[in-house]
């Protein structure tokens, strides 16, 4: 039988076509724009969605049996808001994850209602991006629009809408809400009356490997699919890339170096560190995990390489580094503002400790400890809660530097793996079909059979010790240089 992954990005939808072996047959992408109608503002047209999607699905499987397509599931870009009137037609352009019109909105959420309270009542706290505040916005700044609300749905939800006629979401995607009880995998009371809604007005809440129904007879019939391909639920976008690269069940880890940089850490157990640092969400396996996000990753070295140096080829560029754990050089890679665990948009990037002996190397060099640095703050939140992280996998862009790897290995003094997959959120997702339609009993056990390590980096005594030392001088520049960033903004 053969499964679907369909990953909803931001600027495109990627769809996967596999069989329960975890063989890809097939992968095909169609981009959608996205509008900016002011400063700070970002917005899709979820028909545009829909109308990819459809594309997509019939360039996949324009080769292969239709009739052996059994499931098809979601990866999503998490926290958008869509809106659907009475009749379940758009009422507005979807508001985006990264979106920065709710700052007054996050204001009152975390000083007003407070943080303690949201954190009790989510397990985390308003960010600007988060889909509770957008919803506020729309209330405080579009009531007609607010007055039409028969159904608040998540990005990739509305996907599955339009494939089952169903209003459904996923516990790891609505995570990112501020509107789920996350330990409790429900609906926040609190939250629903805090923003003035109603939880009719709120989907049905399934674990990612639930069915939520079959492809719909006419969906069906313009596809080419059979009557009976099952739909299963999926999640949000990091959740189901964890699953696609088997980062599941308790203490397993994994490192994005992509654009930005994530530390996601599987879990069996809820837990929230005390300054909600760490996102903590449900996860896509039916268990919890945590998640730290440093904004500028693999941006930093493209930042640094693209533009300053002028060079596109950084494999070159990381010869001469040759010597680690002794650069007096130092980064702060926060070149778009910083999340964990700092959550601070002013926070700048930063070189320190420059002499007339600085190499071009070592500014190349300090650029890429200060990245592992950075995810290093998210590891160690992590660790002082107990979690006990030995080896971590690696994916993204940067993972294809193996100096890269090889600092982070050390500067965290973890194991490095890297995986037989590249594919991240669309195999997910395609894996979750899988399981779904009961090729796996469990997410678990189908990420073991189909996601084989095939390479390890190892931590080397000497230079995790070197890099102990550098790193207490690193974690004193951010506090040093707050007000800074503060009379700079």
């Amino acid at each position: 039988m053969l499964y679907i992954g369909i990953d909803l990005g931001t600027s495109a939808v990627k769809l996967l076509l596999m069989d329960a072996l975890g063989d890809i047959k097939k992968i095909v992408s169609k981009e959608y724009p996205i509008f900016f109608p002011h400063t700070g503002w970002s917005e899709q047209n979820p028909e545009d969605w829909y109308n990819a999607t459809i594309a997509g699905l019939k360039e996949l499987t324009s080769d292969c049996d239709r009739t052996q397509i059994n499931g098809l599931s979601f990866s999503g870009q998490m926290h958008g808001l869509v809106l659907l009137d009475e009749k379940d037609q758009v009422i507005r352009p979807a508001i985006l994850w990264n979106d920065g019109r709710t700052q007054k909105e996050c204001d009152y959420l975390n000083n007003e209602i407070g943080r303690e309270k949201l954190s009790q009542y989510t397990a985390n706290i308003a960010l600007t991006g988060f889909t509770a505040p957008k919803i506020l916005w729309v209330k405080n700044n579009e009531p007609d629009n607010f007055n039409k609300i028969k159904k608040i749905m998540l990005p990739k939800d509305y996907l599955a809408y339009r494939l089952t006629g169903n209003h459904c979401t996923d516990v790891s995607d609505a995570s990112g809400m501020l509107l789920l009880d996350v330990k409790n995998k429900c609906w926040s009371k609190e939250m629903i009356q805090i923003l003035g809604i109603s939880e009719d007005q709120l989907a049905s809440v399934h674990e990612s490997s639930d069915v939520i129904g079959t492809v719909k007879e006419s969906v069906a019939n313009d596809l080419g699919f059979s009557n009976n391909v099952h739909v299963i639920m999926g999640g949000g976008d990091q959740a189901v890339a964890a699953v696609g690269t088997g980062t599941v069940g308790d203490g397993m880890c994994n490192i994005s170096l992509g654009t930005s940089g994530v530390v996601f850490i599987a879990s069996k157990s809820f837990a929230v560190d005390e300054h909600n640092a760490l996102h903590a969400f449900a996860h896509a396996d039916h268990k919890y995990h945590l998640m730290g996000v440093t904004l500028s990753a693999a941006a930093s070295n493209k930042w640094w390489m693209d533009e300053i140096i002028g060079t596109k080829d950084y494999a070159t560029e990381q010869k001469g580094i040759t010597e680690l754990g002794k650069n007096n050089v130092f980064f702060l890679p926060y070149l778009m503002g910083e999340r964990t665990p700092h959550n601070n948009p002013d926070a700048r990037g930063t070189f320190i400790g420059m002499t007339m002996n600085t190499t071009r190397e070592d500014m190349t060099q300090a650029v890429l400890e200060g990245v592992a640095y950075s995810l290093r703050d998210c590891l160690d939140i992590a660790r002082s809660l107990g979690v006990k992280i030995e080896r971590t996998r690696i994916n993204g862009g940067g993972a294809k530097s193996p100096l890269w790897k090889k600092i982070i290995a050390n500067v965290m003094n973890v194991t490095v793996d890297t995986i037989n997959s590249e594919e991240g959120p669309a195999f997910g997702a395609a894996i979750l079909a899988c399981v779904g339609c009961k090729e796996y009993a469990t997410v678990e056990e189908a990420t073991s059979k189909l996601i084989q390590v095939i390479d390890s980096v190892e931590p080397d005594s000497t230079l995790v010790a070197a890099y102990e030392e550098q790193y207490k001088k690193f974690v004193q520049l951010y506090p040093a240089l707050k007000g800074v960033f503060e009379v700079m903004k």
